[in-house]
């Protein structure tokens, strides 16, 4: 027996996905040219896949605070924040953050996977009940596993079955905390942030929102799905990450609850790694300034987003979701998904292919996000690319569909 053994069937998966074309989970930018473009297998691509939602990783004010920070405060802080690693912008950073998000207080860690963990595992224990959407992210999952806490999923975005178990657990004594996203990163659909909030104060539970995909894409000022919904005095906890609309890398936890900095010397993920780099901190206290002063950043997302919708809609795939800036296409199978995101590679358009067991319900998915930094002729040959492809599908699919021969 091999200790890989357990892997064989994942391994087996990705051979056959290797037979096909380009390793979907290995894609290098082989040179990045711009936010939206970057050569791949020594082709000029549009990036459609990155998450990048306000263009920021190109931004000169960011780019700047980067390079000075390096110069002024060097690589990296080689230390914990309990420890040499809390430099005065690592304090500045969470005073932004958290007079941002119109919270009482913020806690950075160095990724949004980390912040996950860190907030998760600090808030509850052995004695305590989340209740998570059956949507989730890994990070939120494995966050959960790590507090050692009772885990109970419900329904996605259905708050009466979130009601009817928290009803099953009334009186038990027991903390409740329940876990939802704004935007869902696979699917791009929204929660329904005021029946949540509705059924938290029902039971009198806490609610944390994980803002990954929707801080800087929702609400008036960017802060998210619980700003754009009217419920950010409900949402107890706030979970972000600095590596989709920031531009960066890194996550954040933020509350107004007043021993929130408790978790600070109690979140083990929070207090047993190096901190953020001087570099990173920088760029986003940048972000932050240029969310603030941008608006104009959200609506040319907005923009872009509804003119890439409506142009696979007209090409005649069927959306996941309500349109966002996350659009997921279905795809019937994984060996059309496989064929569709390398035809599409090959036209010189990066998406991203997701495949089960990532993915809800078992679908296999083309997914694109789009970018505020996009032009509207870039979005525009996007949608004549996946005309294209729509094209190569039902070639594929009647070809499929014609009778075998009879033997002669």
């Amino acid at each position: 027996m091999d200790i890989f053994d357990k892997y064989s069937l994942p391994a087996a998966r990705h051979e056959k996905v290797l037979k096909v074309g380009t390793d979907p989970f290995n894609v290098r930018m082989e040179e990045m040219y711009s936010a939206t473009e970057a050569r791949v297998n020594g082709r000029r691509t549009i990036l459609v896949g990155t998450n990048n939602y306000l263009g920021l990783t190109y931004d000169p004010t960011c780019i700047e605070a980067a390079v000075d920070a390096i110069r002024k405060h060097g690589t990296g802080t080689t230390g914990s924040r309990i420890a040499n690693g809390t430099y005065a912008m690592h304090v500045a950073l969470e005073q932004a953050l958290a007079a941002f998000m119109n919270k009482r207080s913020a806690m950075v860690f160095p990724t949004g996977y980390q912040a996950n963990l860190g907030i998760l595992s600090g808030l509850a224990g052995s004695n305590d009940v989340i209740l998570l959407d059956a949507d989730s992210h890994a990070s939120i999952y494995d966050g959960c596993r790590l507090s050692g806490a009772t885990v109970v999923r419900f329904r996605h975005n259905d708050a009466a079955d979130l009601d009817k178990r928290l009803t099953r657990m009334a009186d038990d004594g027991r903390c409740k905390l329940i876990v939802v996203e704004g935007i869902y990163s696979m699917l791009g659909d929204r929660a329904p942030l005021r029946d949540f909030a509705e059924v938290k104060r029902k039971h009198g539970a806490f609610l944390l929102v994980d803002e990954a995909h929707s801080l800087g894409v929702l609400g008036d000022h960017g802060r998210g799905a619980a700003e754009e919904q009217g419920i950010e005095d409900d949402a107890d906890f706030i979970v972000g990450t600095f590596s989709k609309s920031l531009g960066a890398v890194g996550g954040f936890g933020a509350s107004s609850h007043p021993r929130f900095d408790v978790l600070r010397f109690c979140s083990r993920p929070y207090m047993f790694t190096a901190s953020a780099s001087p570099s990173n901190v920088a760029s986003v206290l940048a972000a932050i300034g240029e969310i603030e002063r941008r608006p104009e950043l959200r609506h040319r997302l907005w923009d872009n987003a509804s003119a890439l919708f409506d142009g696979v809609v007209a090409a005649g795939f069927e959306v996941c979701a309500a349109m966002s800036p996350v659009i997921a296409l279905k795809m019937p199978d994984e060996e059309t998904a496989i064929y569709a995101w390398n035809r599409l590679l090959e036209r010189g358009v990066y998406v991203n292919l997701a495949l089960p067991p990532g993915t809800p319900n078992q679908t296999c998915l083309l997914r694109a996000s789009v970018s505020a930094a996009h032009t509207p002729e870039q979005i525009a040959e996007v949608c004549r690319r996946f005309a294209a492809l729509a094209g190569d599908l039902a070639a594929l699919a009647a070809a499929h569909s014609e009778p075998v021969p009879a033997s002669l």
